[in-house]
């Protein structure tokens, strides 16, 4: 398991990637697959299924997990 310089509320910027050059704050750590969640990159469309909140169901959207090295942070 990897050591990194990132926790939850760090403001960090992607450098790969479709989103690259895009500054955010981090959301979730994974540390030993070794990924991070940034908010509002890398979104996925997801299909959700009809539930007692949600009766129609449908789709969303959400954060997906980036590589570390993908990720550099930036200082506040």
């Amino acid at each position: 398991m990897a050591k990194f310089n990132f926790k939850k509320g760090d403001t960090v910027e992607i450098i790969a990637g479709d989103d690259k050059g895009t500054k955010a704050t981090v959301l979730a750590v994974m540390p030993k697959k070794g990924k991070v969640i940034v908010e509002g990159c890398k979104i996925a469309k997801k299909t959700v299924k009809p539930t007692e909140e949600n009766p129609k169901g449908g789709f969303m959207n959400k954060e997906m997990p980036i590589d570390v090295s993908n990720v550099r942070k930036v200082e506040a």
